[in-house]
């Protein structure tokens, strides 16, 4: 289970920093920026991808109320132009911005889930399976993941038959035979081979 160790460890300001998002054929990419009291307990934290819906959704709204989450996006214009992991590093450097504005002081570091770590103001280290070792990336990834789930069912009322009430816009077989049968949409990334394919590309 996370817990606070590598945010103990680097000490100051630390904050998480996770997305979600860059798998999907559809809709934007979110990125979190989370700071926790380290003088408060956060049960239940864990990797969003281990929590149910339900689960997700009682965390985020506890963690509105115990901790500083800001988020980030970047948008499918973006995410083609720059690529999905510029547009990803796009996203986070969105959110510390903002976090740092809502924190009003400095970031000393910034734990960032996966390999790779974008630019920013602070350090940032990098923690591989960080969302499963870090509370802070942890509360990241919930947040992140709740808010993107909303934002693809709001499009999928405005966009119906490509299920992303459902698939939150990744490529199941079920979107790919909406793409054949009904088209792009806006909300599309127009660079990922499916949607390029249905444009006849």
């Amino acid at each position: 289970m996370p817990d606070f160790s590598l945010e103990t460890a680097l000490g100051g300001c630390v904050i998480g920093l996770d997305e979600v998002g860059r798998g999907p054929l559809a809709g934007p990419v979110i990125a979190a920026a989370a700071w926790l009291d380290p003088a408060r307990a956060y049960p239940g934290l864990d990797d969003s991808k281990r929590l149910t819906a339900r689960r997700r959704q009682i965390l985020a709204a506890d963690l509105a109320d115990t901790a500083l989450v800001t988020l980030g996006r970047a948008e499918v214009e973006e995410i083609d132009r720059l690529n999905i992991l510029q547009a990803t590093f796009l996203a986070m450097r969105r959110a510390c911005d903002a976090l740092a504005a809502r924190l009003g002081r400095p970031i000393d570091h910034a734990l960032i889930d996966g390999p790779h770590a974008p630019a920013l103001p602070c350090p940032a280290h990098p923690v591989v399976g960080g969302d499963g070792r870090s509370l802070s990336i942890a509360a990241a990834s919930i947040v992140a993941k709740v808010h993107r789930d909303a934002l693809m069912a709001d499009l999928a009322r405005d966009f119906p038959g490509y299920g992303w009430e459902r698939n939150a816009g990744y490529g199941t077989a079920a979107h790919l035979d909406a793409l054949a049968r009904l088209g792009v949409t806006p909300h599309h990334r127009r660079s990922f081979a499916p949607v390029a394919r249905a444009l006849g590309r």
